[in-house]
């Protein structure tokens, strides 16, 4: 199963590993690959991680306070967002609401 970011969550990403290359050298790497490194394992276990609202799961990062949050499709992973873990909770439901289908 693939994964697809929703916009927004792909502007998330960019805008983390932009911080956290402003915080030190190659930081911003290292929270991309983790990033893609659990992508990868939700593609390979969609039901691994808890449903938290909406039929939306969140896939806590180890080494980064983020999360992704995502929705189990019948095609694919829908990731809606890259979330920081102390940011609203559900700030990213709204997105759910605006792809078709969803």
């Amino acid at each position: 199963m693939k994964s697809r970011f929703h916009e927004a969550a792909d502007a998330e990403l960019t805008e983390a590993v932009a911080y956290y290359d402003g915080k030190a050298s190659g930081l911003g790497d290292r929270f991309l690959a983790e990033i893609k490194a659990a992508a990868k394992y939700i593609e390979q276990y969609p039901e691994i991680a808890p449903v938290i609202e909406y039929g939306v799961r969140a896939k806590v990062l180890v080494r980064f306070p983020y999360s992704l949050m995502y929705v189990v499709e019948p095609q694919e992973l829908f990731i809606v967002a890259v979330a920081q873990q102390n940011k609203r909770p559900g700030y990213w439901a709204d997105r759910l609401l605006l792809e078709p289908g969803g």
